[in-house]
């Protein structure tokens, strides 16, 4: 496994004119509600409104010269896409985005706000993404993994390095999980620091794949369901680093319903007027689902985006 805390601080330095520091929030209404001391990292706030930004520039300032005219290619739901197509822009670097055909329409509007280059395969992230890494290797293209990539995990994790930094006392961590990559990050730098804190991983019960596949002790393929966290639905390469860090690094595994999720959004909206998407829903259900374990602890739970559609929160009834 490689030195996760020192690919951290390595991307803290290249990327940091590139992001921003996102606020750490002390959630009042939700700590008297549960009464743990709830604090908020709000990524929702973050450039392309997901922390996948910081992974996504820290693989492309990685890369050498040749690799940069090569071009790169990607697969995502939407959020790494953007994250990619926000940093290609940037750099003024060339690069194609691969999206499942049943890409959420805010997301793929999100990334033609920096690219024209989209292409559509797939109704499941894990066909887009094998497709895409085919189609980089046919056009001898640089293939950035939204989460099976050492860079990619050090910039996700540079989240953790501002936590420390912004809480002097962390009981417990609580993320979202897709393919690991965010997770891996925040968990591989935190444990480094403080091998005490908690590291919850969050997951909807219609996609548990990485938590059934450290059950399995392997990495599965199954079948999943649609679920509200578009953002961490669907399978993980076969290979992906992100299986160990997760097998070494995560304490416990949540899994938790839609009609979770959907409550989950609606008190975000409620008590502290942000918007957020499926998966950062996902995390604040977990904690709500738990919260005998953490009575008077400090607790943060990582809002990892706010890419959600009207037509999504019209089905929630909020608007």
């Amino acid at each position: 496994m490689f030195d996760i805390k020192n690919e951290v601080l390595i991307a803290e330095k290249r990327i940091r004119q590139h992001v921003r520091e996102t606020p750490l929030d002390y959630s009042i209404a939700l700590s008297r509600e549960t009464k743990v001391n709830v604090f908020l990292k709000c990524e929702n706030l973050q450039y392309t409104g997901a922390f996948k930004v910081r992974g996504a520039i820290n693989k492309l300032l990685s890369l050498t010269q040749s690799q940069r005219e090569q071009g790169v290619v990607t697969a995502s739901s939407g959020n790494h896409g953007a994250a990619v197509a926000f940093g290609l822009n940037k750099l003024d670097m060339k690069g194609v985005i691969f999206v499942p055909e049943n890409a959420s329409a805010t997301k793929i509007d999100n990334i033609r706000n920096y690219t024209d280059e989209l292409k559509f395969y797939g109704r499941d992230c894990m066909q887009t993404e094998m497709h895409a890494l085919e189609y980089a290797k046919q056009h001898n293209m640089i293939y950035i993994s939204p989460y099976n990539d050492s860079q990619v995990i050090g910039g996700q994790g540079t989240i953790g390095l501002e936590l420390i930094n912004q809480l002097n006392t962390i009981d417990a961590v609580f993320v979202p999980i897709g393919g690991g990559g965010l997770i891996s990050g925040i968990a591989g730098y935190l444990k480094s620091i403080n091998p005490d804190i908690k590291i919850i991983g969050c997951l909807p019960e219609n996609s548990p794949v990485m938590a059934e596949s450290i059950k399995a002790g392997r990495i599965i393929e199954m079948e999943t369901l649609p679920t509200l966290s578009d953002a961490t639905a669907g399978g993980i390469e076969p290979d992906a680093i992100t299986f160990d860090i997760c097998r070494q690094f995560v304490d416990e595994y949540i899994l938790v319903s839609e009609e979770e999720i959907k409550n989950a959004i609606i008190s975000m909206l409620k008590t502290s007027h942000l918007l957020i998407e499926g998966a950062s829903g996902v995390a604040l259900a977990a904690l709500l689902k738990s919260t005998n374990q953490f009575h008077d602890r400090n607790v943060v739970v990582v809002l990892s985006g706010a890419n959600i559609s009207l037509e999504t929160l019209k089905s929630l009834g909020v608007i």
